[in-house]
């Protein structure tokens, strides 16, 4: 079991990861007020001490903490450390995001230093952005100058207030977004905020209080206990917990191939800069979050380096799971620009509509600006020349989509969020997308799908003057590669291909037929048969069966063509409305690789 503590966005964000595991684990905020969605997560209300920490988790087997709490919260990280220290329990710290610290801004080490710092500058009208708690700590200084407050606009927050004695009359309630508003009409000498970091909005309040030309003190961060184990967003969170309670999430999680090639360009650089052998690096995901990836090797290659890290795709079944991704860094006076090079076993564009121009590496544009923003921030100016290279990327490549993509020679380095979910749809349904972006780029107006490539054999043979490219594959997406048709410009006929164990699922309305997720139903064939006019022999042939397939050979012929035309039509239907500006057919293919049955807008009727 887990115990978060949270209160804050970090605390949200973080029992949004614990809540993806489906496992359950307790919530502990101070107070009761924060809203929060927990499907697997037990609230918890209240202050706890060392002594009550060390009780609940004993009494409820807690094998790890999780520190979400806000950074000023001192007193709760020292007892979160003091119990973790006497139970020997791992604490995961989950940071917020802090902007670096800048010049003009008075940093003070805390409260008191504070208090004695604007004193000694002569602050005369001051405003606190620092919240209720901190009253007491500037009382020193607001019993001798003229301070206003602001406060959030609660009952307890007001009792607070009035039970250290501020005047009422210099208390102003918390607005969104009005921090340069408030300023003008108090005209303060200064304010004093805490380095709250991003989600404290830190930064707008320096902002505000800089295009006033008002003084700003700030106090910075409490250092947090040192046996805890930081890390700075959700990716982090979900990483440490596989790896310090692993029976927490059931599948675990991994990186892309861009990722991966952009660690290779880190580990590279900085042997080429700074003479740096990395053992590990950190990588800036597309959602700002930094995460460090292990290095297996960084040579010199000439006047180059040549780093390899291994690609950890986690548990999803990745054919580049634990290939070595290299990277060749070499400076260059040639141009002035971040300039990819295909390498061994990375493919090659030979087709329009994957947004890279033909013949250019296949590396998609999320994976380009991840490596061009790591190269421009250890390297702002000059030219620099990225060669990615996958020893094994050719031979894998046959298992991949790529050469129906138009991709050769290699693999493609992918991938939009960096990460990569066991058993994620997301790289799937690129896929397709991908394919479909082909087809039409390619002038394709007819476009077919087909579960796998021998339904796609057999379709091809119904069809056999269109392009390759107008052939689509769709797994069990059937709802997904639906949806990516419909998001391009529509195309005249869309035609599924299908097999009997798909159909069955699909024409009782389940658009994702993986058997992880829907199996076949029997009480549903019955009540399709009767409704059907199916004579009674074909009930127990139903309650017998084992593949859906059996049911081509099983029942009589007047049985099988009445209900396998009602499996096609509801299969149809289903699928109908996600091609509304289309025409659309459906065709249920035979194990001999026969089209049996052919639903389309006019036969459905």
């Amino acid at each position: 079991m887990i115990l978060l503590f949270g209160g804050t966005t970090e605390g949200r964000a973080a029992a949004r990861v614990l809540d993806e595991s489906g496992t359950p684990f307790f919530y502990s905020t101070k107070s009761s007020l924060q809203e929060i969605v927990c499907n697997h997560g037990v609230r918890l209300a209240g202050a706890m001490t060392a002594a009550d920490i060390v009780t609940f988790c004993e009494e409820k087997a807690i094998r790890l903490i999780v520190d979400a709490a806000h950074p000023f919260a001192e007193g709760l990280h020292a007892a979160v450390a003091e119990a973790a220290d006497r139970l020997a329990l791992p604490v995961v710290r989950y940071e917020r995001r802090y902007p670096p610290r800048e010049e003009g801004i008075v940093w003070c080490e805390d409260y008191d230093a504070a208090v004695r710092k604007m004193l000694s500058d002569g602050v005369e009208r001051l405003l606190m952005l620092t919240g209720v708690n901190t009253i007491p700590k500037l009382a020193d200084f607001w019993r001798e100058r003229t301070t206003f407050c602001r406060i959030l606009k609660r009952d307890e927050s007001l009792a607070l207030a009035d039970r250290s004695s501020f005047p009422r009359e210099h208390i102003v309630f918390y607005e969104p977004h009005a921090d340069e508003a408030l300023m003008q009409s108090l005209r303060p000498d200064a304010v004093i905020t805490k380095e709250s970091g991003e989600s404290g909005f830190f930064g707008d309040k320096i902002a505000a209080a800089r295009r006033l030309g008002i003084r700003v003190y700030a106090v910075v961060r409490p250092v947090l206990p040192e046996s805890f184990i930081p890390v700075s967003g959700p990716v982090g969170l979900r990483r440490a917990v596989e790896r310090l309670l692993p029976a927490f999430f059931h599948l675990r999680s991994g990186f892309t191939t861009g990722t991966t090639a952009t660690a290779a360009v880190v580990a590279a650089m900085r042997a080429l800069l700074q003479k740096e052998m990395s053992e590990t690096v950190p990588v800036e995901l597309p959602s700002g979050e930094v995460v460090t990836l292990p290095v297996a090797s960084v040579r010199a290659e000439g006047d180059a380096f040549l780093a390899t890290v291994l690609k950890d795709a986690g548990d999803d079944p990745d054919v580049t799971n634990g290939m070595e991704i290299c990277a060749l860094v070499r400076l260059t006076t040639e141009h002035r620009e971040v300039r990819f090079l295909k390498g061994e076993g990375v493919g090659v564009v030979t087709l329009p509509g994957l947004g890279l121009e033909v013949g250019e590496p296949a590396i998609n544009a999320v994976p380009r600006r991840m490596m061009e923003t790591e190269v421009r921030r250890l390297y702002p100016r000059g030219g620099v020349d990225i060669t990615i290279i996958i020893p094994a990327g050719r031979e894998a490549a046959a298992q991949t989509f790529n050469p129906r993509l138009g991709i050769w020679d290699g693999i493609s380095i992918i991938g939009t969020s960096g990460v990569v979910k066991p058993f994620s749809s997301e790289a799937f349904i690129g896929a397709i997308r991908k394919q479909v972006g082909i087809a039409t780029a390619l002038g394709a107006r007819h476009i077919v799908l087909n579960s796998g490539a021998k339904s796609e054999h057999y379709v091809k043979g119904a069809y056999p003057d269109l392009i390759p490219q107008a052939f689509v594959q769709y797994g069990n997406f059937i709802g997904e590669s639906l949806s990516c048709v419909a998001s391009f410009p529509p195309v005249d006929l869309v035609t599924i291909g299908i097999m009997l164990g798909k159909a069955v699922k699909l024409a009782e309305g389940n658009l994702d037929t993986h058997s992880k997720k829907v199996v076949m139903n029997r009480d549903f064939l019955h009540e399709l048969a009767r409704r059907s006019h199916c004579s009674a022999a074909i009930h127990p042939i139903i309650e017998d069966l084992n593949l859906a397939r059996e049911l081509w050979t099983h029942p009589t012929a007047e049985d099988a063509e009445l209900l396998l035309r009602a499996v096609a039509r509801h299969a149809w239907a289903a699928c109908r409305p996600l091609v509304p500006s289309s025409r659309f057919e459906l065709l249920l293919i035979d194990e001999a690789g026969a089209i049996r049955f052919r639903v389309g807008d006019e036969s459905s009727r």
